[in-house]
């Protein structure tokens, strides 16, 4: 039983430290997320996490709450999610509360404004860090329409203003279509 605790505390302490020092949004946390879980740790591989990665940025809600369900659950089940949900949101909910309280002093506080102005430079090198890591995921497949598939939506996205919501529908239809077709095929060659 020990071991699950240590694996437990683990899980609680990464997700914990990774969210309280997380500035940018979902994005941001997925890169460091890789970091802890595929490469330090050896919970995931990388196809795993570039899975997580897409399941979370799918569904409803945060995106650092989301991957800490699935992880949480893969490693260590339902305790596992209520772990890792508690260490992911703990951060967040102290620092905004602290924030709120002195919300007007840190609104004209020139340090703070600057101090916030410069953490978007980081914030931005860890967005294009994970989105060059993803694109590499997706060429790694060397699957046409996955390739096709990536530079339609960025195309769709950037220069048409095409929501990202109806990108990733149009996006998981395909994908549906893609694996109906294949298991068809799968099945044929089966018999």
């Amino acid at each position: 039983m020990k071991k699950d605790y240590s694996k437990l505390w683990t899980l609680f302490k990464s997700m914990f430290v990774l969210s309280a020092c997380t500035f940018g949004g979902g994005f941001v946390i997925v890169s460091l997320m890789k970091k802890r879980y595929v490469e330090e740790l050896k919970w995931l591989d990388e196809d795993e996490m570039l899975d997580v990665t897409a399941i979370t940025q799918s569904c409803p809600g945060p995106l650092p709450v989301n991957a800490s369900v699935i992880i949480g659950y893969r490693m260590a089940g339902v305790v596992g999610s209520l772990t890792a949900i508690l260490g992911t949101i703990i951060p967040p909910m102290v620092i905004i509360s602290i924030i709120s309280l002195f919300y007007n002093q840190f609104r004209t506080n020139p340090y703070i404004a600057t101090a916030l102005q410069v953490m978007r430079a980081g914030v931005a090198a860890v967005i294009f860090d994970v989105v060059i890591n993803l694109a590499g995921n997706v060429l790694k497949t060397k699957r046409i329409l996955y390739i096709t598939m990536m530079v339609i939506a960025f195309v769709a996205t950037y220069f048409l203003d095409v929501s990202a919501m109806v990108v990733i529908i149009v996006c998981l239809c395909i994908g549906l279509i893609d694996l109906a077709v294949t298991m068809g095929k799968k099945g044929r060659l089966d018999r």
